[in-house]
């Protein structure tokens, strides 16, 4: 097998990734800390065409150069939109009729794998502080609770990670319906 080169991929150029078809899911960002993961979030959601990225709290926004290391010109590309407040945003989300989900460890959460999902609906992920999660408050307004299977010694995955294996999943889903 030969590698590809990056002209050989056939990638949308950043007016054509404006224009295009975008995914019904929108990220939410509570409170990150790390601008690294601020930054591999806006590549995993430019992947996928996700419609938009919401900042919040103390999470940094662009432009930044840490950010932009790992984003590699996705903060050019994608959407997104900085808020101080997650709960005034969810409630906002919450009255477009969007299906919100906080991606959390809690009682009575759906396993990713078990997840449905409704190919008509726009889908809200929110993603919680590297130490802290997603505030009680965000969780206690969601329709729902995704939590990922782990089966290893550790409780978590780390949030960058944790946005690739839900977007992944969700979008596998929602194209293959």
């Amino acid at each position: 097998m030969r590698k590809l080169k990056n002209e050989e991929l056939s990638r949308l150029d950043s007016e054509e990734f404006k224009k295009a078809k975008k995914t019904p899911i929108t990220i939410v960002l509570d409170n990150i800390r790390s601008l690294n993961n601020i930054g591999s979030v806006f590549r995993t959601a430019d992947a996928f065409l996700v419609e938009k990225i919401y900042l919040c709290g103390i999470t940094a926004t662009p432009p930044h150069k840490d950010i932009r290391k790992t984003a590699l010109g996705a903060t050019e590309s994608m959407a997104w939109e900085y808020r101080k407040s997650t709960l005034q945003l969810v409630e906002e989300l919450k009255t477009k009729n969007h299906v919100l989900w906080a991606v959390e460890q809690a009682e009575g959460a759906t396993l990713l794998n078990e997840l449905k999902i409704e190919s008509a609906k726009h889908h809200v992920f929110v993603f919680g502080n590297e130490v802290k999660g997603v505030s009680q408050e965000v969780v206690d307004l969601c329709d729902g609770v995704v939590e990922i299977p782990q089966f290893g010694t550790k409780h978590s995955l780390n949030i960058s990670v944790s946005v690739g294996v839900v977007i992944w999943d969700v979008w596998s889903k929602l194209n293959t319906q």
